[in-house]
């Protein structure tokens, strides 16, 4: 049953800030509004993450980073994602029964709510949650590496960011997100430079709420966990092998 899923599992949402970047993230207001955010953090395989074998963030993934590298941590996000893949319906019966009680307690703290469904994954929430009606009052954002996702009509209250890979595999799904004006997420080592893919780059590691509405931009992420290796290993863009940094 739900019930026993759930004392097995724990919550699905982590709704005090327990990844890093959303917690900077918590800092910044939404319009004139202060905000809470709670976040879902599962761990990525081909289904839940479908472009990341072509755009080569398999082994350098976010889920090295931070917390992620502690094993209790991993163990429960390996946990919601097997729910996820052998239970869906009962997942999302808990994933929205979470959600709105997380908007209950954002109208009591006087806070916006907002939700990042895909913290370490790629999953198209648009196609499960009904985010512009049941969820209407509520914001979320998410990166991606679906190109496609980016030419779909969204619901009005998500937003999202394109994440580039250098990989030559991945540039079709590139082309698709530079026709848009859809900020995109390059992750870098080295210095910033002060254009890329032709657009201005602006410091990403401080704020996803302001990153997901600056436009046609390039938002620069410092290299974090596995990813920091070695040059070229990667989807990792390295300032010293740009021709340019201009």
């Amino acid at each position: 049953s739900i019930k026993w899923r759930c004392i097995i599992m724990g919550k699905l949402l982590n709704t005090n800030g327990g990844n890093t970047k959303v917690l900077k993230s918590m800092k910044t207001k939404l319009g004139t509004d202060l905000i809470r955010i709670a976040s879902l953090s599962m761990m990525p395989n081909d289904v839940l993450c479908p472009s990341r074998g072509i755009a080569g963030c398999k082994e350098p993934c976010l889920f090295t980073s931070g917390r992620g590298v502690m094993s209790n941590v991993a163990e429960g996000r390996k946990r919601k994602t097997d729910w996820f893949m052998s239970d869906r319906e009962g997942f999302l019966v808990q994933l929205r029964k979470e959600m709105h009680s997380f908007i209950r307690t954002c109208k009591r703290q006087g806070v916006k709510p907002v939700f990042r469904l895909n913290t370490i994954s790629d999953v198209q929430w648009e196609n499960y949650i009904d985010m512009e009606g049941e969820f209407g009052e509520a914001f979320f954002y998410d990166y991606t590496k679906l190109g496609k996702r980016l030419h779909k009509r969204m619901p009005r209250n998500y937003k999202l960011m394109f994440s580039y890979s250098p990989m030559p595999a991945y540039q079709k799904q590139v082309t698709l997100a530079l026709d848009t004006d859809v900020p995109i997420a390059v992750v870098g080592r080295g210095e910033m430079p002060k254009t890329f893919l032709g657009r201005p780059c602006i410091n990403g590691d401080n704020s996803d709420i302001v990153n997901v509405q600056s436009g046609r931009t390039v938002v620069w992420l410092k290299a974090k966990g596995d990813a920091k290796g070695k040059a070229g290993d990667g989807f990792a863009v390295d300032t010293a092998n740009l021709i340019a940094v201009a």
